[in-house]
């Protein structure tokens, strides 16, 4: 990593002003080092940034608590997008606000593309009121016309699936996170989406956050259930249509 920046430095004192464009554009399509993610994950890092393991894991599913996100699995750029937002101050946390900030840019990208690259299992979680269910798959499917909001499912895919690389999967994330991040936006706390997050967030009341995130925290399980069952029904189904035969 200091080799890396070593290395920039002496080549933009060599060549100059033309050098140095040169040498930002090659820069920006270094391959990140996936090790040294994996060491800032568990270590955190010399210049006094905590393990990110502390709150999110190893392996990035958090402590299913919804105090902390689940990251594995989600886009690098949508990660290293967000931990340079803390850095700026477009998005304000407690917590992440100075730990982004004492991540250099090759740690960003480093440690960002780590979690992206994990493969985790999503645990199981206690789903929400059938009512609360309903109204929160009718906004994700179909949104409000009343309230003038789109569906969500319009920007983050099918499902929550996600639109990569800017837009993140919400199916499986924790219902206490989605929520608390919905009120961020409310409160004017998180700038990043002005025109779009922040507008559909300020538009949805207590009822409506409640149940959209209680929605998509249980949405891939029953996906999942699902497809279990029908793997499950075609392997019974198998002997039986042999032994018509």
């Amino acid at each position: 990593m200091k080799g890396r920046r070593l290395f920039v430095a002496a080549l933009v004192a060599a060549l100059g002003p033309l050098g140095f464009i040169t040498t930002m554009l090659q820069a920006q399509t270094q391959e990140p080092e996936v090790m040294q993610g994996a060491r800032i994950a568990a270590q955190g890092t010399a210049a006094g940034a905590p393990p990110c393991a502390q709150c999110h894991a190893v392996n990035g599913v958090s402590d299913a608590s919804g105090a902390f996100p689940r990251l594995v699995g989600q886009s690098a750029d949508y990660l290293a997008e967000q931990l340079r937002d803390f850095a700026s101050g477009l998005r304000t946390n407690a917590l992440m606000t100075p730990i982004a900030q004492a991540l250099s840019p090759d740690d960003i990208a480093d440690v960002s593309a780590y979690y992206a690259g994990i493969d985790a299992p999503f645990p199981p979680l206690v789903p929400g009121a059938a009512a609360l269910l309903k109204r929160g798959a009718q906004l994700a499917k179909l949104g409000s016309a009343g309230q003038q909001i789109q569906s969500c499912d319009n920007c983050h895919g099918p499902d929550g699936a996600g639109e990569p690389p800017a837009i993140p999967y919400l199916a499986g994330q924790y219902a206490q996170y989605i929520v608390s991040t919905l009120e961020m936006w409310q409160q004017g706390d998180r700038k990043n989406s002005p025109d779009a997050m922040a507008v559909v967030a300020k538009k949805l009341g207590d009822d409506d956050v409640a149940a959209v995130a209680a929605y998509y925290q249980q949405v891939r399980a029953t996906l999942e259930a699902t497809e279990s069952r029908k793997a499950a029904d075609s392997v019974t189904a198998a002997p039986e249509s042999q032994a018509k035969q």
